[in-house]
């Protein structure tokens, strides 16, 4: 599939997804948001890739809505464009059974904080930032910021970032538990890198289910948690990639999953 505001790169097992919008920052509009819908739909159907990079091109990561585009228009509907552009993403992001790493190159602020957000895997440069920008245009949040932010930061700081629009360096994120690591910026590529390849060649279907298990666990009790880690152990169980791990195991040499 040919994409005009959006990049989708594959070497072996690894897809990189670019939001391809560098004038403005990579701010959504209706293409790139269609774009990467239909990217992350094919990144889900290709069996070879079992790892996926999500980051942008140039200085920012994404900086939301592009509101240029959108100041033209006429009255729209901001929950019919939630439900059509933005919601698919995060869902797909969230359903899609291969860890996604966002190599956080710059700022992601609004409807892009809330796409590095909704990642498994935040690698940071040091000159990236996040911001909720939403209350400086009177809006709220979206795109499952208002899930995500409070389960990282707690309701506290959540509320103080949500309504005060307050800039989080890298280093806060840090400190915060919004990202996983923080790293110069020279290096980002290379332990962006570093991280995809791990997951490029672990059993990746343990991973999926891991996924799903997290996933589920923000709303569930302990024992729907330990019923549905039962169910999906059997499921672990019977897969190739554990068949090779006792053998690895067992003949004292470095197990060759295939992530089936």
């Amino acid at each position: 599939m040919n994409y005009n505001c959006i990049k989708l790169e594959k070497n072996a097992s690894i897809a990189t997804i670019t939001l391809n919008r560098e004038d403005v920052f990579n701010a959504f509009n209706e293409e790139q948001s269609y774009e990467l819908q239909n990217a992350l739909k094919e990144v889900a159907k290709d069996t070879e890739v079992r790892v996926v990079i999500l980051t942008g091109a140039g200085k920012a990561f994404c900086s939301g809505q592009d509101l240029k585009a959108i100041a033209s228009a006429e009255k729209r509907s901001l929950s019919e464009s939630l439900h059509k552009r933005y919601n698919p993403i995060i869902r797909a992001m969230r359903e899609l059974p291969k860890p996604i790493i966002c190599k956080l190159n710059g700022v992601a602020a609004g409807a892009g904080c809330s796409l590095a957000l909704a990642s498994d895997f935040i690698v940071a440069s040091e000159k990236a930032s996040l911001i909720e920008v939403f209350i400086n245009v009177g809006l709220v949040l979206d795109s499952g910021s208002s899930y995500f932010l409070p389960r990282l930061v707690g309701s506290n700081r959540a509320f103080e970032l949500s309504t005060m629009g307050n800039k989080v360096t890298a280093s806060q994120a840090l400190e915060w538990g919004m990202v996983n690591r923080v790293v110069p910026h020279d290096e980002l590529d290379n332990t962006t890198l570093e991280i995809a390849n791990y997951y490029a060649i672990a059993p990746t279907k343990a991973i999926a289910l891991m996924k799903k298990m997290l996933n589920k666990s923000f709303h569930s009790d302990l024992d729907t948690m330990l019923d549905y880690e039962a169910y999906c152990q059997e499921i672990a169980g019977n897969s190739d990639d554990y068949k090779e791990g006792v053998s690895a195991f067992n003949e004292k040499r470095k197990a060759n999953f295939k992530g089936k």
